[in-house]
């Protein structure tokens, strides 16, 4: 997002050897800060993702150390099935086992055009990544 802003895309903790991730909203928006796939929720879900493992490998994470998301979506009763779809389609991709805990709920979003937003947290030892 564009500098300034009022919130940070993310804030890492550092607790007694282990490092916690909270990430913030999280939604389908381009390297420029454009909304992309509009319309599409499959589309807009697989970006969302995407820029949240874009997120984690910054700060030397990956979805492994995911430990819980909470998905808004614009409208749930339309677009869980097909939002679920992509999400159980990437955690497989992941190798994820177990599983995040998660929360999925329905909620305006910050512009109109969102369809899908996730934040998420991560915990994780920085030394056994290395």
């Amino acid at each position: 997002y564009a500098r300034p802003s009022s919130f940070s895309r993310g804030m890492r903790i550092d607790l007694n050897g282990v490092t916690i991730l909270l990430i913030s909203g999280t939604a389908s928006i381009d390297e420029n800060g454009q909304s992309v796939h509009i319309g599409d929720c499959g589309a807009q879900t697989r970006r969302t993702f995407g820029n949240i493992t874009a997120l984690l490998e910054t700060e030397g994470a990956t979805w492994r150390d995911v430990v819980r998301t909470t998905c808004y979506l614009r409208d749930i009763e339309r677009d869980y099935a097909v939002f679920n779809e992509e999400r159980t389609a990437f955690y497989g991709e992941q190798g994820l086992d177990p599983l995040p805990a998660s929360t999925g709920i329905q909620a305006i979003l910050c512009r109109p055009e969102l369809l899908v937003e996730i934040e998420a947290i991560a915990m994780f030892h920085p030394e056994s990544k290395a």
